[in-house]
């Protein structure tokens, strides 16, 4: 296990060099160690054992919405949401040395990517090709050294896999953003009153009619801004619901502590994920 008090600590992410969340890695935490991980159950397992001190996952985009699989894996994870951070997500067209515009028949990245590039994929005519990641998609394209295929990848994949910019911030919305959460080990809640908070948690209800109606009533008598809800089956059950909720405020504020008394009374299973700083970004963007 790592010791973080005697050396950078060590960050798991998804995706290879270069990819989206190496690049929350390099703004937020600078002396920090990535760890570059396949997929996002590596991510999860690699924390989980200790070989990581923490993680950078991202949860929702702008464009395409909830990123899948998460919400499979967090809930029994048994990590816990230390803070938030929001990317402006920008992608470049890249491809070898010698090629251009014209010479690509097809893109290659992740499929999220090549939905959020429709405009100038369908505008050219290329075909698209799904890869594992944006920065792997890179990496592949570097390794084929084909000036017929390209990759739609994150400007730093460009540097570190020595590929040629063919067109910049070619995604289709200027908005598109994505949220990304730091997951810990250990539970480290922020201080109340030390500037906005986020408040996450899991609960469930019973197939009942009403119930969730009763549950989240706490919470609007008692002021609570709640900014997302989202709903799961539970072990592939239609009789049994869990919801992601997160909402503005401390558990220590009177109107939320209220509020979650009054949801524990009406559901099951309540568990805080996390107790942390909102990101700036929320109040410059209203998110």
């Amino acid at each position: 296990m790592t010791d973080s008090s005697l050396s950078p600590p060590r960050i798991a992410y998804q995706g290879e060099r270069g990819a989206n969340s190496h690049i929350v890695c390099d703004q937020h935490y600078p002396d920090a160690e990535p760890i570059a991980c396949a997929s996002f159950e590596d991510v999860f397992a690699v924390v989980g054992a200790g070989e990581a001190d923490l993680a950078i996952i991202p949860i929702d985009n702008s464009v395409a919405g909830r990123v899948a699989d998460i919400h499979h894996f967090l809930p029994g994870s048994g990590l816990h949401i230390i803070a938030e951070h929001f990317l402006r997500i920008r992608f470049y067209l890249l491809g070898v040395p010698g090629s251009t515009m014209n010479t690509i028949k097809t893109v290659h990245s992740h499929v999220h990517a090549l939905g959020q590039c429709r405009k100038i994929i369908r505008e050219h005519g290329w075909t698209p090709v799904i890869a594992g990641d944006t920065a792997g998609a890179a990496r592949e394209i570097a390794e084929a050294a084909d000036i017929t295929q390209a990759s739609i990848s994150p400007p730093l994949a460009s540097d570190i896999y020595g590929l040629q910019v063919l067109a910049r911030d070619v995604e289709d919305e200027e908005h598109n953003t994505t949220r990304f959460l730091v997951l810990s080990r250990d539970f480290v809640q922020t201080s109340a009153g030390d500037g906005p908070v986020v408040t996450s948690f899991l609960f469930n209800v019973r197939n009942l009619p009403a119930a969730l109606y009763k549950a989240l009533g706490g919470f609007a008598t008692n002021g609570v801004n709640m900014t997302k809800l989202e709903s799961y089956m539970v072990n592939g059950k239609f009789t049994a619901t869990q919801f992601l909720a997160e909402v503005d405020g401390h558990p220590d504020d009177l109107g939320l502590s209220r509020a979650l008394e009054e949801l524990a009374f009406f559901t099951t299973d309540v568990k805080v994920l996390g107790v942390y700083p909102a990101d700036p970004f929320r109040s410059r963007a209203g998110a």
